[in-house]
């Protein structure tokens, strides 16, 4: 079993500032008579070393691109979605310190959560060895894994997309079902369906019934590409 430094590629001189980013607001208020601090000012501070870094990565990648593009790409880069990627990369979940509620509420699995507990992590790694080990983390772990096209490939509109497609195809009709969803309130997995002349064609899953539905026109273009 990997350590979370392992994982991480990053050995701390200052155990204590790792050990900070995983405690959560929850558990730091069920111990505050032990002078325990939460991960929120890491998070704060991770928020500015991420934005930075990726501003510059995508500054020297992109020399053609204007100031506006490259904000939409930073945006996307960092978002919520991207982090929670990288803390289930990384297992963060299970080196969390949460309280009792937050624990038995499935905070663990949280994605708000995760996102914020990498930010975190980040800048424990900043403080502990400054930017270029930051960077480094970064780098290895969100900007050189092919993100960047993931972040492009969801921001693509596939409903457009295959509608336009389905309409050169006389004759075609094109719908959308929700089949289901699965998993606690807060963190609740839709499952829809692409009707293809009133048989379901693909499905496909995301966390609200647009990214449902958006996925399934994706696995259906793919199918449709393929034929």
């Amino acid at each position: 079993m990997f350590t979370l430094e392992e994982k991480l590629g990053y050995a701390f001189k200052n155990k204590a500032l790792l050990e900070n980013a995983l405690q959560h607001s929850s558990y730091a208020n069920e111990h505050r008579g032990g002078g325990m601090r939460s991960n929120e000012r890491l998070e704060f501070l991770g928020d500015a070393v991420l934005g930075v870094v990726t501003a510059d990565y995508l500054f020297r990648k992109h020399p053609d691109l204007p100031e506006g593009d490259l904000t939409r790409l930073r945006a996307a880069l960092v978002c919520e979605d991207s982090l929670h990627e990288v803390a289930q990369s990384l297992e963060l979940g299970r080196h969390l310190k949460l309280g009792r509620g937050e624990e038995q509420g499935g905070g663990r699995r949280r994605p708000s959560i995760l996102a914020d507990a990498t930010e975190s992590v980040f800048a424990a790694v900043y403080l502990d060895g400054g930017m270029e080990a930051a960077s480094e983390l970064i780098h290895r772990v969100l900007l050189d894994k092919g993100r960047e096209e993931a972040v492009e490939e969801r921001r693509r509109d596939f409903k457009t997309e295959l509608q336009e497609l389905v309409q050169r195809k006389s004759g075609s009709t094109l719908g959308y079902r929700l089949v289901g969803s699965t998993g606690p309130d807060h963190a609740k997995v839709f499952e829809a369906a692409v009707l293809l002349n009133g048989e379901v064609f693909s499905t496909g899953t995301g966390h609200s019934k647009k990214e449902a539905e958006q996925a399934a026109a994706g696995a259906a273009l793919e199918k449709l590409q393929q034929a």
